[in-house]
């Protein structure tokens, strides 16, 4: 089975190298990697091109944002089953692919999901919050839940079948195609009890309260573009949650 792992990236070259080498490190034998830059003007560039062959595929031209160039990686992809790994992240350990791949085999499903760490910017060693995902349960979406985005890989044929990342949405399309296939679409997803990515701190959506409410307004257009209704207090429980990762 070909996994396909897709590194987003624009003006990181003080963390790419780190995405890049925690990707090469993997000790599952058949990964596919893509990067997909749009258009550094810091150096970014040339650490990328400096791996050479070890990058499977690498494309660097102007692009419509995040998700937009999320999606162009998706076209470019030929793995049986496709994530991210974003230019601020690293895997937690040498074996993360291998074992998504293990439960992908083991429990016949279409998406796997995992754990997360929240880490310094500066120190990735040092540990800010744990998002524990749990056992999923679709009904906990009514209550605020999603999965960690950089943790959730898909089989190829469900973008194929239920789309692609919405573009017009700045901070809430992961929210929203998560929404999209898992509970609207019921594909099948497993939960894998590890600490699968860590994050450095410093999310778009959560640099500003102003930030934080338009991305919490996102949240709840997520539910109508999909012709969903959530419960009045879904929008409200969803930032909540976070209060948890911090303990």
């Amino acid at each position: 089975m070909k996994i396909s792992i897709i590194t987003i990236v624009y003006n990181r070259c003080d963390t790419i190298a780190d995405a890049i080498d925690s990707v090469l490190a993997q000790t599952y034998p058949d990964i596919e990697y893509i990067v997909v830059d749009g258009l550094s003007t810091d150096g970014t560039v040339a650490v990328v091109k400096s791996y050479g062959a070890q990058i499977s595929k690498f494309v660097s031209e102007r692009d419509g944002g995040l998700y937009d160039a999320i999606n162009k990686g998706i076209g470019l992809a030929t793995g049986d089953v496709i994530g991210l790994l974003h230019a601020d992240d690293i895997f937690f350990s040498g074996d993360a692919v291998e074992q998504i791949a293990k439960t992908f085999l083991e429990q016949k499903t279409e998406s796997v999901y995992a754990d997360l760490l929240y880490v310094q910017k500066g120190n990735t060693s040092k540990t800010v919050r744990k998002w524990i995902s749990g056992v999923y349960n679709r009904e906990r979406f009514i209550r605020g839940w999603m999965p960690p985005h950089p943790t959730f890989y898909v089989r190829r044929e469900c973008f194929e079948r239920h789309g692609l990342y919405n573009t017009h949405l700045k901070s809430a399309a992961d929210y929203e195609l998560m929404l999209r296939f898992l509970y609207k679409h019921q594909v099948t997803t497993a939960y894998l009890p590890i600490k699968l990515v860590k994050m450095r701190v410093g999310g778009k959506s959560n640099l500003s309260l102003k930030n934080r409410i338009q991305a919490n307004r996102e949240d709840h257009q997520a539910w109508l573009l999909n012709e969903l209704q959530p419960r009045f207090y879904t929008r409200f429980l969803k930032p909540l949650r976070k209060l948890g990762q911090f303990f």
